[in-house]
């Protein structure tokens, strides 16, 4: 196997050839550095790339082999982990200048698990400024650009990530969703995200949002994602909204027949714009549920039309927590962050509460749609990729702050807590990746890794690599 091709194969199988000492995990993380280094900083997946560090753990995780050592899982298996997340020694600067030389003292539990298993962190991947926005762009870190067009959005706060899936930077990808983040970069970068259901992976420093944000992985293929989802979950004292349940055995349990589950499909979700070639995209995958014997039928959820008006409040009213950096900082802000933090400085706390009222009544209905239906279909983003450097696509209306008129198909499920994933479904005459949005309901986050991983034998995804050096 050539060293691009090893930077593109699956944890499930690096890690059972490093177990069996076929392969050595500094040959692999040299591999995956050398790979890292040639195509950075023109893709800019990376805040900080700690290559000392990982050869160092590398060289440890060998000596462990050597030594006839205990192995967890992910032994010797390169991954990354999002600059919002908390890392000991490391710096997380959140995208921000006002954050810049950041370094915490204490790894989130998510890192703590991902190192007992053995994986081996290759540093920091990049976000919009404290995780905002649904482009990859920052005023610290400038754009990250998509891997199948260079200057291109690679997707909302976790691009970084959804960069390193595509570009052969190692297999596995940490990254967070609060509105679509980790669905988003998915979409954009043709690979696979998922948003378990809330609760389900312990999130540390808890977000002030309301339980929107959760924790999930970005990898090329459902098998390896279903793998670091069952070593990131798990309840934890230091999350109060962590889930008692412990994790099933996702990447035993992955095969099944889906032969009768009923499945809606939404085109718009009754509400939303979508760009013609990404809609067409999107009904094909969705017919493919069809063709594995699932009974297929387009609806319009009735909860849906509610939630532009849901996002767009509660998305400038959390936004108001940074509110005192602006009197120093704004200058250097983001501009569509401080024009949606002044917007939610108009909240009043009755306000809040009429419209926190009217969100749990949209969820309730969300849940109740999910008592009549196994999964639902939709489009993981109405567009496909554009300029990175743009809030909207030109074809798109203009303003200040909304990029959530192009994602109103993610943000739904961040408020319900309900399980959902991007998963690539087909490619725009321009060559740019389409995501298929599978929803279900809360807790059955194997259905969601199920229903994908189906998909993924009937219509293969992870072979296809963006056209870069190296």
């Amino acid at each position: 196997m050539n060293n691009e091709d090893l930077c593109f194969t699956p944890a499930t199988e690096l890690a059972k050839e490093i177990r069996n000492r076929s392969l050595s995990p500094v040959e692999l993380i040299e591999a995956v550095l050398a790979r890292i280094e040639a195509l950075e900083p023109e893709l800019n997946a990376f805040a900080t790339l700690t290559a000392d560090a990982a050869r160092e753990a590398a060289r440890k995780a060998e000596a462990a082999l050597v030594r006839g050592d205990a192995t967890g899982p992910l032994h010797g298996v390169p991954v990354t982990l999002k600059d919002l997340t908390e890392t000991a020694g490391i710096p997380t600067e959140h995208g921000s200048p006002i954050m810049k030389g950041n370094v915490p003292e204490t790894d989130a539990p998510i890192v703590t698990r991902l190192k007992d298993a053995g994986a081996i962190s290759l540093g920091k991947t990049t976000t919009s400024e404290f995780g905002w926005k649904g482009v990859s762009h920052s005023p610290l870190t400038g754009v990250t650009s998509n891997p199948w067009k260079t200057g291109y959005n690679a997707g909302a706060s976790s691009a970084g990530a959804g960069v390193g899936a595509a570009a052969g930077y190692g297999p596995l990808h940490q990254g967070s969703d609060g509105a679509g983040s980790i669905r988003m970069p998915a979409h954009f970068c043709g690979v696979f995200g998922l948003k378990p259901s809330y609760g389900r992976v312990p999130h540390w420093p808890v977000p002030n949002n309301d339980q929107t944000s959760h924790i999930g992985p970005l990898t090329r293929t459902v098998a390896d994602a279903a793998l670091m989802l069952k070593v990131m979950a798990g309840p934890h004292s230091w999350d109060p909204f962590s889930l008692e349940a412990e994790p099933e055995d996702y990447p035993a349990l992955l095969e099944a027949d889906l032969k009768g589950l009923r499945v809606a499909f939404s085109r718009d979700l009754g509400h939303a714009q979508v760009d013609p070639e990404v809609a067409s995209l999107v009904a094909r995958a969705a017919a493919t549920f069809e063709d594995m014997g699932c009974h297929l039928e387009e609806v319009a959820p009735p909860f849906g039309p509610k939630g532009p008006e849901l996002i767009r409040f509660f998305w400038c009213a959390h936004e108001t927590h940074l509110a005192p950096y602006l009197e120093r900082w704004e200058a250097q802000m983001d501009p569509g962050l401080v024009a949606c933090i002044r917007e939610g400085l108009g909240t009043s706390t009755e306000e809040y509460l009429r419209m926190r009222a009217e969100k749990l009544a949209y969820i309730s209905a969300i849940h109740r749609f999910f008592e009549e239906w196994d999964l639902l279909l939709t489009p993981a983003v109405s567009v496909a990729a554009f300029p990175a450097l743009q809030l909207q696509p030109e074809h798109w209306p203009d303003h200040p702050w909304d990029w959530v008129s192009w994602a109103e198909f993610s943000y739904p499920f961040n408020m319900s807590g309900n399980p959902a994933a991007s998963v690539p479904c087909g490619f725009t005459d321009e060559g740019l990746p389409v995501g298929l949005q599978i929803v279900s309901k809360r807790f059955d986050d194997l259905g969601v890794l199920r229903a994908a991983a189906a998909f993924e034998r009937a219509r293969p995804w992870a072979s296809k690599r963006p056209p870069l050096p190296g």
